[in-house]
């Protein structure tokens, strides 16, 4: 499986309920996030790490542009304000993979949070479990460093984009009909 499609599986989950429930997470303080992906039991190849520039105004796109694909493919999707942060529960139809999940996130949105994340795929992708378990540690570390800017992500291996320029490219896609 490419960096690219584990990146996003593991991300997933954590995005579309976050965008879609009633009650909104706060935006990150801006600068440089240090964000950790972990499976148990999936060895060094399922740890990522990824560096991310933000500000207030990249959160609170990310956020608005996933919102469409949550309505589209969420059936169920409820965030709760608890008294050490947020649960949220969701039921999604990805790709024809129907995913229910349960998302804890605990900590603050200005130094450091955790988001642990179990699902349960009915229809998984060939060599994943049906059901799994992982871990998002996000750990500010500084302003953004000079020459970065809003939305640049750091991926493993070095490879730089920009999140801002990928909503741009979407556009240039034909649309279906």
């Amino acid at each position: 499986m490419s960096l690219r499609r584990t990146i996003w599986l593991c991300a997933l989950p954590l995005l579309l309920p976050a965008a879609a429930g009633a009650i909104e997470l706060p935006t990150r303080k801006a600068g440089l996030w240090e964000l950790k992906m972990a499976r148990p039991g999936g060895g060094a190849a399922s740890d990522i790490t990824i560096l991310h520039c933000t500000d207030e105004a990249t959160d609170k796109r990310m956020t608005s542009s996933l919102q469409p694909m949550a309505n589209e493919t969420c059936s169920k999707q409820e965030t709760q304000k608890t008294a050490t942060g947020y649960v949220t529960d969701s039921v999604c139809d990805i790709a024809g993979m129907n995913t229910t999940s349960h998302a804890v996130v605990t900590g603050d949105f200005n130094s450091a949070y955790t988001v642990e994340v179990t699902s349960n795929t009915d229809k998984p992708l060939p060599g994943l479990p049906k059901e799994g378990h992982m871990t998002l540690q996000a750990k500010w570390l500084s302003p953004c460093k000079e020459g970065q800017k809003p939305g640049d992500i750091v991926m493993p291996g070095g490879l730089k984009m920009n999140i801002v320029d990928i909503e741009k490219l979407k556009a240039l896609l034909p649309k279906s009909k």
